[in-house]
């Protein structure tokens, strides 16, 4: 890993952008589409143009080798399952909510990274960054306007899917030897593979309709529900995936997670000016406290990259 140049930066403020720009078309496509079949539809629109590069620059894609079952692990974890949970989170809370409960990245991610990344050890400054990041998600908890006893639940399925995200990250760490075009192909042809046949097992033990992919088979659609769910899967997942991946690989985890500080600021901007959602004061006090996190896990990973 190398210490954060210019490039590095500049691609992690775009892969925020493009992140942040994901969860109002996901709002758009919950408006016609349930959760399965947005995480569905993200991962295979995300994967073709990701194979199609791989056809064009010759680069084998390694989907079915010895280490297809890494392959099909990370795309159940790092795509089939937060896909879902973020899905079905923001039908029921604003797109910038979801944006800025994204933040709570780092803080697994700096704890997950100290004991199963090397050169990502845990150190007073990184945790305090990291706690004054997430103090602002906490404080977010306090604002009933935007979150309350309906929409509690779901607010706790996003977190939960961000975790799994580093999760995902981690376990992407393993196989960073590999092109960024393959493994991003073998991740989501595993994950596209999977997502429907693992639903329709757990709709079986769960008749609950949010598992149950059938009620989206039909051409009844709307429109704009659609167009968001083709982008979704060609930008925020087919072309992030692969700058994620350089990140991850040129720089480590938790200087790729710190994109979760910058997603609520271009979440709330994204989320006023295409949905005029609502911007409360508790909501602009958390992002404050984002931005301050952000600065001092920025400082103190500076620190020891240079150190190292």
């Amino acid at each position: 890993m190398r210490e954060p140049k210019l490039i590095d930066y500049t691609l992690l403020t775009l892969l925020s952008l493009i992140w942040a720009s994901a969860f109002f078309n996901i709002k758009i496509a919950t408006y016609s589409y349930g959760p399965i079949m947005i995480a569905f539809l993200r991962i295979l629109f995300g994967a073709i143009p990701v194979v199609g590069l791989c056809l064009i620059k010759k680069i084998k894609i390694e989907a079915f080798s010895k280490d297809w079952y890494l392959f099909a692990l990370i795309g159940i974890i790092n795509l089939v399952i937060p896909f879902f949970l973020i899905a079905y989170g923001v039908q029921k809370v604003q797109s910038n909510l979801a944006a800025i409960l994204m933040a709570s990245t780092p803080l697994s991610a700096t704890v997950l990274a100290h004991f199963f990344a090397k050169n990502e050890k845990i150190n007073s400054p990184k945790i305090f960054g990291v706690l004054i990041g997430f103090s602002g998600i906490v404080f977010l908890f306090s604002d009933s306007i935007l979150i309350n006893k309906e929409n509690f639940s779901s607010a706790i399925f996003i977190l939960v899917g961000s975790t799994f995200y580093v999760i995902g990250g981690l376990l992407t760490l393993r196989i960073s030897n590999k092109k960024n075009e393959n493994v991003t192909s073998s991740i989501l042809i595993w994950a596209a593979i999977l997502i429907l046949p693992l639903s329709m097992v757990v709709s079986y033990f769960n008749s609950s309709h949010i598992f149950n992919f059938i009620y989206d088979l039909n051409f009844s659609h709307r429109l704009d529900s659609t167009l968001a769910l083709i982008y979704l899967g060609v930008v925020p997942t087919g072309l992030a995936w692969l700058i994620r991946f350089r990140i991850l690989k040129n720089n480590g985890l938790v200087f790729q997670a710190q994109v979760a500080y910058l997603i609520p600021i271009f979440g709330i901007i994204l989320g006023y000016i295409f949905l005029k959602e609502l911007i409360t004061i508790k909501v602009l006090v958390a992002v404050i406290a984002v931005i301050i996190g952000i600065y001092l896990v920025k400082k103190s990973s500076k620190v020891n990259i240079t150190s190292a």
